[in-house]
């Protein structure tokens, strides 16, 4: 999908529109009118309703894969890379609610390569964190966990979108604080260990 203003505007509403309603209770008439565009222009930006729903999708965790990488660089220690990888997570469910929504919602209803994508994209996400763990085990200063706890872990993160209010008391990276200390508590050895 081509990224133009035009086309990250009907994104956006397709998102707020799908978390709301669900994307089989969307018709792709209903993304245009609320976007303004006629089927025309509609059609000129997105190839289909399910083109949408991936791109929709696939955006933020496109954002969380690359930026782990490169926190991951930036951090060799584990507990400090924890820390930024929670902070940073929680950012991106702040300002992506509705996409985050959608994905975890609708995902099963993208097919074939494009559903590969956006699951792949999860698995290599996860693997950023399993791996930060790893590296804190053979640092000695976390303790090994099976690899379904790091499942576990990050849905505490992005169960927070259906609570979460961007505009809140505390702020996304006050949120990723607390995280991230209830998770390197959790990892931590404990002595005798």
């Amino acid at each position: 999908m081509k990224q133009t203003e035009q086309a990250k505007k009907i994104t956006k509403v397709a998102a707020s529109l799908f978390a709301k309603k669900g994307y089989n209770g969307v018709g792709v008439a209903e993304i245009g009118a609320a976007s303004g565009f006629g089927r025309g222009t509609l059609y000129h930006h997105i190839e289909s309703k399910e083109d949408l729903l991936h791109e929709i999708a696939s955006q933020y965790i496109s954002d969380l894969v690359q930026s782990g990488h490169k926190i991951a660089r930036q951090y060799p220690d584990p507990i400090q890379r924890l820390n930024a990888l929670s902070r940073h997570l929680m950012v991106v469910i702040s300002r992506s609610l509705a996409e985050i929504i959608v994905c975890f919602r609708e995902v099963q209803s993208l097919t074939g390569s494009r559903h590969h994508n956006v699951m792949c994209m999860h698995a290599e996400y996860q693997e950023i964190w399993s791996r930060t763990i790893e590296e804190g085990v053979e640092q000695n200063v976390f303790r090994a966990v099976d690899k379904i706890a790091v499942k576990g872990l990050l849905g505490m993160y992005f169960y927070s979108c259906l609570w979460l209010k961007p505009d809140g008391f505390q702020s996304p990276e006050d949120i990723g604080d607390v995280f991230s200390d209830l998770v390197i508590r959790s990892l931590s050895r404990r002595p005798g260990e």
